[in-house]
Protein backbone atom coordinates (compact mmCIF):
# COMPACT_ATOMS: atom_id res chain seq x y z
CA UNK A 1 0.00 0.00 0.00
CA UNK A 2 2.88 2.50 0.85
CA UNK A 3 3.76 1.78 -3.00
CA UNK A 4 0.91 3.11 -4.25
CA UNK A 5 0.88 6.25 -2.45
CA UNK A 6 4.68 7.38 -2.97
CA UNK A 7 3.91 6.41 -6.88
CA UNK A 8 0.40 8.56 -6.86
CA UNK A 9 2.20 10.97 -4.57
CA UNK A 10 5.25 11.11 -6.96
CA UNK A 11 2.61 11.61 -10.11
CA UNK A 12 0.65 14.05 -8.77
CA UNK A 13 4.03 16.09 -8.07
CA UNK A 14 4.93 15.42 -11.73
CA UNK A 15 1.54 17.02 -12.76
CA UNK A 16 2.06 20.14 -10.58
CA UNK A 17 5.57 20.62 -11.92
CA UNK A 18 4.37 20.27 -15.38
CA UNK A 19 1.30 22.80 -14.48
CA UNK A 20 3.78 25.10 -13.31
CA UNK A 21 6.49 25.40 -15.74
CA UNK A 22 3.39 26.06 -18.09
CA UNK A 23 2.12 28.59 -15.94
CA UNK A 24 5.22 30.54 -15.58
CA UNK A 25 5.44 30.46 -19.69
CA UNK A 26 1.83 31.51 -19.87
CA UNK A 27 3.10 34.30 -18.05
CA UNK A 28 5.95 34.94 -19.30
CA UNK A 29 4.07 35.86 -23.10
CA UNK A 30 2.33 37.88 -21.21
CA UNK A 31 4.55 40.27 -19.77
CA UNK A 32 6.31 40.43 -22.83
CA UNK A 33 3.67 40.89 -24.80
CA UNK A 34 2.23 44.12 -22.30
CA UNK A 35 5.66 45.37 -22.22
CA UNK A 36 5.67 45.60 -26.33
CA UNK A 37 1.58 47.06 -26.43
CA UNK A 38 3.10 50.15 -23.74
CA UNK A 39 4.70 52.11 -25.63
CA UNK A 40 2.68 52.20 -28.62
CA UNK A 41 0.03 53.40 -25.52
CA UNK A 42 2.06 55.64 -24.08
CA UNK A 43 2.67 57.55 -27.43
CA UNK A 44 -0.97 58.12 -28.54
CA UNK A 45 -1.33 60.11 -24.72
CA UNK A 46 1.30 62.55 -25.24
CA UNK A 47 0.19 66.02 -24.54
CA UNK A 48 2.99 67.28 -26.41
CA UNK A 49 2.19 65.59 -29.40
CA UNK A 50 -1.71 66.56 -29.07
CA UNK A 51 -0.52 70.39 -28.03
CA UNK A 52 -0.07 70.65 -24.64
CA UNK A 53 -2.34 70.68 -21.35
CA UNK A 54 -3.44 74.53 -22.35
CA UNK A 55 -5.82 73.07 -25.97
CA UNK A 56 -4.26 74.63 -28.65
CA UNK A 57 -3.57 72.35 -30.90
CA UNK A 58 0.29 72.91 -33.04
CA UNK A 59 1.59 71.34 -35.54
CA UNK A 60 4.39 69.13 -35.49
CA UNK A 61 6.22 69.53 -39.12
Amino acid sequence: MTDRTSKGKGAREERLKQALRENLKRRKVQSRERSQAAPAEQGEGDEAARGGSDGVTRRTD
